[in-house]
């Protein structure tokens, strides 16, 4: 089976780019959140001192307006700059999502665990990228059990979303041949962001996490689904 994504060729007709690459985010995406970062962050917010300088809801608003996000330029934006508060914050907040998915546990998004497999047995690779940092990144696919072709944090890219950075480090780190050939899938604004930022051939939105159809679609989706699951239903991914 080979997907493949419609790109402009140099005479302006359509031209088909084989799909190499699929790059998923992880919360909200393929891993179910029910509100695990906002609880992780609220306990960060109180045992870091974060709460008593800047009101809580506030916090967890921006939290939410910023989700898929490198987590510590969130804390950087509001600890207001301060470097040690900033990760003093985020070192509390990795913490505090160790300690709940032992409590709560991680589910996959029903149906993403087939999707990666069906993905990389037709021959595409999948990369998982997140916000969080690579301990806590991996912490969640050891519980998952999950074998995909790379998994990347913003410490393994330079910048987090809605930098290009994640989607290109993913592209050379499988070694696909060109970015019209990489789908980025993601729940977020920043998602859709960074897919467009790296000139993905193909940026497509999912509403099982933070943010709505029409905010995926402001932010530049080409396609939003309901769930991971029916990527391979998509007219511009049918098997050819």
């Amino acid at each position: 089976m080979t997907l493949t994504t419609p790109v402009a060729s140099a005479d302006s007709a359509a031209a088909i780019v084989p799909v190499e690459l699929v790059v998923l985010d992880m919360a909200g995406t393929t891993v179910v959140d029910d509100g695990i970062v906002e609880q992780a962050f609220e306990r960060a917010a109180r045992r870091s001192g974060l709460a008593s300088t800047r009101p809580l809801e506030e916090s967890l608003q921006y939290v939410r307006d910023t989700m898929g996000q490198s987590k510590i330029e969130v804390f950087r934006y509001l600890t207001r700059g301060d470097e040690d508060a900033a990760h003093a914050a985020n070192t509390a907040f990795e913490a505090a999502y160790a300690e709940l998915i032992d409590e709560i546990g991680v589910d996959p998004i029903a149906g993403a665990g087939d999707a990666i497999d069906a993905l990389r047995a037709s021959g595409i690779k999948v990369a998982l990228t997140t916000g969080f940092s690579p301990v806590t990144r991996d912490a969640v696919l050891a519980r998952l059990g999950w074998q995909v072709d790379a998994a990347l944090s913003p410490a393994d890219a330079g910048r987090g979303r809605p930098a290009p950075d994640l989607v290109l480090t993913a592209l050379m780190a499988t070694g696909a041949s060109s970015v019209a050939s990489v789908v980025v899938v993601g729940d977020t604004m920043s998602d859709m962001r960074s897919g467009r930022n790296a000139g993905a051939g193909l940026v497509v939105g999912v509403t099982t996490g933070a943010h709505n159809r029409e905010q995926l679609e402001a932010a530049g989706a080409d396609v939003v689904l309901d769930s991971v699951c029916e990527l391979a239903s998509l007219p511009q991914l049918a098997a050819r």
